[in-house]
């Protein structure tokens, strides 16, 4: 697995957090709960609440809300690969890990992490077979999913199996984001009083 660093940088941030999800897989249930863990923590989050038409352009608003946001957690769930709007923005999150060292947690949430990352088994694999046919003319695209796929799934992340306590899941996930965010703090903050109050 791939260590990474939070990005202690002076540079303006908008959101703590920016959540990537399949809707139709976690939206109303395992997805709703994280957030609401991540917001008594006073961790502001984004998570895009639209739904987008097949085959809708992901928008610029929703590319900038990945670029200033600290941290960007993945849920990887059965149908994330289904979505081409989850793909590109899985392929800006990367390139925002790359660039301003984006600290990034993927989030299997039920599925294997193996199977992710060789998308040619199980949903992930019947997704990315189907993504070949359909963008047959533009390779590079899938080929750059594909990639964006590997290096996620090779990142530290955090397994829920099914069966698996939800409450103590989210709220262990919640408390290392805090940690992380919080140790950012202690490093870009130049007199840190009154900080121990945010801590939480």
């Amino acid at each position: 697995m791939t260590e990474q660093i939070v990005d202690s940088s002076t540079e303006k941030w908008n959101y703590n957090v920016f959540l990537s999800f399949r809707g139709e897989d976690t939206r109303n249930k395992f997805l709703g709960h994280l957030y609401e863990e991540l917001t008594r923590r006073g961790i502001q989050s984004f998570k895009d609440d639209m739904e987008l038409k097949r085959g809708a352009e992901i928008s610029p608003a929703l590319l900038k809300a990945v670029w200033e946001s600290r941290i960007s957690i993945i849920i990887f769930s059965k149908h994330y690969a289904s979505s081409s709007w989850c793909l590109e923005e899985l392929v800006h999150i990367i390139k925002c890990r790359r660039e301003k060292k984006q600290f990034v947690l993927p989030v299997f949430y039920e599925v294997e992490p193996t199977e992710i990352r060789k998308h040619q088994s199980g949903s992930f694999g019947h997704d990315m077979a189907k993504h070949e046919k359909e963008f047959e003319s533009d390779k590079m695209k899938v080929d750059n999913w594909k990639l964006a796929l590997e290096e996620a799934a090779d990142l530290a992340g955090v397994e829920f199996k099914n069966g698996d306590n939800e409450h103590s899941f989210l709220h262990n996930t919640a408390k290392e984001v805090s940690t992380k965010l919080n140790h950012t703090l202690l490093h870009v903050v130049d007199h840190p009083v009154g900080l121990k109050s945010r801590i939480f």
